[in-house]
């Protein structure tokens, strides 16, 4: 009886219809009038819904079964032991291990001792269950069955205690696929898997696993597919020449462990390998010659290391290869064109490399199959993609073709326009000039993703029909101008990313925008754009990024911004934006960075701020703002910036900024990093600087420059250990400066000045080692200037303005300085002292250069023996050395 849905719940299938899946379940209870049906030797309800029920005990009467695939059907609870009465069972699949489903309900187990009586069982696929608690039953069980060919337990919770290292006997020795992939073990391989012999396909893939691959794995010796990505494996590895595909990406393999690996599988007789993976581990050096022997291979993938030199010409023998990939390394010199004669590939990645040179239509002369590729380089100087004869166009038809970092040129636009069928177009800091607009047209029924950034485009945006499957447009650093256009949301209804930024784009933000249901990222930053702000952001019910900075915008903000609660990073710097920061943020419970700065906003600071503990950034910067800086603040322990710099803030600074955690210890939340190229300026160390976002993760920084705060300096301050950028000035501050000062021992930036801070400069400011960037001026401090090796460095400006201070690097004296020094700050006395020492020093150099040599010298000028035996010790240590030498001339001239 065969109930499986013909429409299988895969998320990720663009052509799977719910409708279609709904309609098709079989969903309920199971009717026990099964039971009838005494013939009944196999059973498939796989892919149904039965929304979470259990597994009906009555299963266990179907004794005739022997296939049973209940796999994706939404059982849940309890396996019943029951199932253990299906002593003719030879297939039982519980598969519940792709989560992306997202089921109702997976099945569990508290013991599988019930497994060892299904004697004739050869697959068997728990994948997914959790076995948590079944301790090591299932082990057990499954070394009763020697009929088992296949054995799936991935993703079931295994844990360490439940995987013994080894057995007194392995009996399930007739194995032939093994996946234990997507468990806990957090152990070292268990030894008793060299034991089965059989084995064809192994995965232990992400499982933490940890330490060396046994050498006893050498006893396998039909395996065919061996997969332990995603560990923590290292050290050598045991040649297979019986392999088809090797994956060990992810590890924390070098060079050394892997060579042993090439090498044995390039000294093959008879090499089988089809698909070789060791991305993302430790591997240095350049790509060996030897791995054009491989002339099976179809895919080979060796990014995110860090390979040097370039590829091999050798590359060239691998006349099967459809996929090539190299991205993330650090290979140089010029491609070569033999890859071009690789008439079989389909793919190759050789972006993020420090590539230079050149390349022509031979680097593509062959490749007829080819359907994608990826492009670039990370040197400053550019790539030249040069395409010199506009009549020949290449014989592939691409679906991807991805740029990055090299200049086309005039005829690339011919041999761009011959691609048709492309569904993803990245061609990002290539100098062009124009986009084809009939090819645009031809493309913008299919095409997904377009982004042409950081070139020479100019004149008004090229769109006039509809792309309909489009997702992701990036036209950012280009010289676009004129209009949005205003039906851009009927245009492009699923995008997900638009980034217009660093364009001369001008005219309102299109109100059709909001109607982008499932826009995530939105991006306007740095154009000419004015009006206000589209109010219809409840229809955005998934937007996660908006950035409209430097742009000319007025208007208050709407007060629907905090309807979709999805929002992350809000910056709207830069423009004419007033009135009240809205209420509604607080809705927003995942903010994590907010730039409002450069506006006309009034009121006071929202006391909803102190409940977003996720918050990180918060500029407030050059508005209107005032009353206290409220103490809930303190409540940000993930602050990394607190910037409310020129405002009309007044009261004291909060003592209890001590709390923001993230600046005291380090200690934060998770970062969260957009694929689009996110820029925010900060102000430090006295101008204006611009972080990415990779970069602003680091920085740690409070600004409340520019208001009128009063009191003192709260010594709390100092335990912000963290803290990178301090900043106060142009405040009515008074008092001392914290004599605990000093801990701030990550502190790059301190700008106290135009206060009315009084009293000594404290000595525990000369141990600010990283300390680059001092302001003390136009305050009242008085006595010498604390000396210190970083002090040193920082000139009269930092204490300008401070007339009672006195000592180096001002020549304002210090009481006891009876002249100046050399060094400006210390006493003439010291400088006297300082003499005397010298002369002391060079005295007994003389001296003991004097009784050194005439205690060497005398004596071999008046005992005769003696001065004969220290030339005789001299002449032999000559010949020694003489003789050492013509030795290693000639063995070196023996081995060339």
């Amino acid at each position: 009886m065969d109930l499986r849905n013909p429409y299988p719940h895969t998320v990720y299938d663009e052509e799977w219809d719910y409708t279609d899946y709904q309609q098709s379940c079989v969903s309920g209870k199971i009717n026990p009038s099964l039971l009838n049906l005494r013939h009944l030797y196999y059973l498939d309800l796989s892919w149904n819904d039965f929304q979470g029920i259990r597994i009906p005990n009555f299963l266990g009467q179907l004794t005739r079964l022997r296939y049973l695939n209940l796999s994706y059907a939404a059982f849940s609870g309890e396996i019943p032991h029951f199932l253990g009465n299906l002593s003719n069972l030879n297939y039982l699949s519980l598969d519940y291990s792709d989560r992306s489903n997202d089921l109702e309900g997976t099945p569990s187990s508290k013991s599988l001792k019930w497994l060892s009586h299904l004697s004739s069982l050869k697959y068997l696929n728990l994948g997914g269950v959790n076995l948590r608690r079944a301790g090591l039953s299932w082990l057990h069980s499954v070394n009763m069955l020697p009929s088992l060919l296949e054995l799936h337990l991935s993703a079931c919770s295994i844990t360490s205690d439940q995987l013994p290292l080894s057995l007194p006997t392995v009996n399930f020795t007739s194995l032939s696929v093994l996946d234990m992939s997507g468990n806990l073990f957090n152990s070292s391989i268990p030894s008793w898997v060299s034991n089965l012999t059989r084995l064809r396909t192994l995965d232990l893939q992400h499982s933490s696993f940890y330490g060396s691959i046994p050498d006893d794995f050498a006893s396998l010796k039909i395996l065919e597919h061996l997969d332990l990505s995603e560990n923590e494996l290292e050290g050598r590895i045991t040649n297979f020449c019986t392999l088809k595909t090797l994956n060990l990406a992810s590890n924390w393999f070098t060079m050394e462990g892997i060579e042993d690996v090439l090498n044995g599988l390039t000294d093959c007789s008879n090499t089988r390998l089809e698909e070789l993976v060791l991305a993302d581990n430790y591997l240095e050096g350049e790509l060996p010659a030897s791995i054009g022997k491989l002339h099976k291979l179809q895919y080979l993938h060796f990014g995110r290391n860090s390979f040097l030199g370039s590829i091999p010409e050798s590359i060239g023998n691998l006349s099967s290869l459809k996929i090539l990939i190299l991205f993330e390394n650090s290979m140089t010199g010029s491609i070569p064109e033999i890859l071009g004669q690789l008439s079989q590939l389909v793919h190759f990645d050789l972006s993020n490399n420090f590539w230079e040179g050149t390349l022509v239509e031979s680097h593509f002369e062959n490749l007829t199959n080819l359907e994608s590729f990826t492009i670039g380089t990370d040197r400053t100087r550019p790539l030249i993609f040069n395409v010199t004869n506009y009549d020949s166009l290449p014989h592939f038809k691409l679906q991807a073709i991805r740029i990055v970092n090299c200049l086309v040129n005039d005829a690339f636009g011919v041999w761009l326009e011959s691609q048709t069928g492309l569904l993803d177009v990245i061609l990002s800091g290539t100098g062009i000039s124009g986009i084809p607009e009939e090819w645009l047209l031809k493309i913008s029924s299919q095409v997904e993703v377009l982004i042409f950034s950081n070139n020479h485009l100019e004149g008004k945006l090229p769109f006039r029909s509809k792309f309909s499957k489009m997702y992701i447009l990036d036209l950012s650093g280009n010289r676009f101008s004129g209009s949005i256009p205003l039906n851009l949301g009927q245009l492009m209804p699923d995008l997900i990313e638009l980034i217009l930024s660093d364009n001369h784009l001008d005219g309102i933000i299109p109100p059709s925008i909001c109607g982008i249901q499932f826009l995530r990222i939105l991006s306007l930053r740095n154009n000419q754009l004015s009006g206000k702000f589209p109010r219809a952001w409840s229809l955005w019910s998934e937007i996660q990024l908006v950035d409209v900075s430097k742009n000319n915008l007025s208007g208050g903000i709407p007060s629907s911004i905090g309807i979709p609660s999805s929002l992350v990073i809000l910056k709207m710097n830069n423009n004419n934006f007033g009135g009240k920061i809205p209420s509604s943020l607080k809705n927003c419970s995942m903010l994590s960075r907010i730039d409002l700065g450069g506006n006309k906003f009034s009121g006071k600071l929202p006391s909803w701020i102190g409940s977003k503990v996720t918050l990180r950034i918060l500029q407030l910067r050059s508005n209107s703002l005032f009353g206290h800086i409220p103490q809930h603040l303190c409540n940000l322990l993930n602050l990394n910036v607190l910037d409310l710099a020129d405002n009309n803030f007044s009261g004291t600074i909060p003592k209890c900024l001590n709390k923001l955690t993230s600046l005291s210890t380090g200690e934060s939340s998770e970062w969260t990093v957009y694929s689009y190229a996110e820029k925010t300026t900060l102000v430090s160390k006295g101008r204006e600087l611009e972080y990415g976002a990779a970069g602003l993760f680091l920085v740690k920084s409070i600004d409340l420059s520019s208001n009128i705060l009063v009191g003192e300096i709260p010594g709390e301050i100092s335990s912000l250990v963290e803290l990178q950028t301090l900043n106060l000035s142009r405040n009515h501050l008074h008092g001392t400066i914290p004599s605990s000062i000093g801990n701030l021992s990550s502190l790059e930036s301190l700008d106290l000045s135009h206060n009315h801070l009084d009293a000594e400069i404290p000595q525990s400011l000369s141990s600010l080692s990283s300390l680059s960037h001092l302001d003390l001026s136009y305050n009242n401090f008085s006595g010498r200037i604390p000396s210190g090796s970083q002090l040193q460095t920082l000139d009269n400006s930092s204490y300008e303005g401070n007339p009672s201070l006195c000592g180096f690097p001002l020549s304002t004296k210090c009481p006891g300085d009876d002249k100046p020094t050399s060094s400006g700050n210390l006493p003439v006395e010291d400088n006297d002292e300082d003499d005397n020492g010298k002369l002391g020093l060079y005295v007994s150099a003389v001296l003991g250069f004097i009784i050194g040599f005439w205690g060497v010298c005398g004596t071999l000028l008046v005992k005769k023996s003696w001065r004969y035996a220290y030339f005789r010790f001299f002449d032999n240590l000559k010949e020694k050395i003489a003789v050492a030498v013509a030795v290693k001339v000639a063995r070196l001239r023996r081995n060339m």
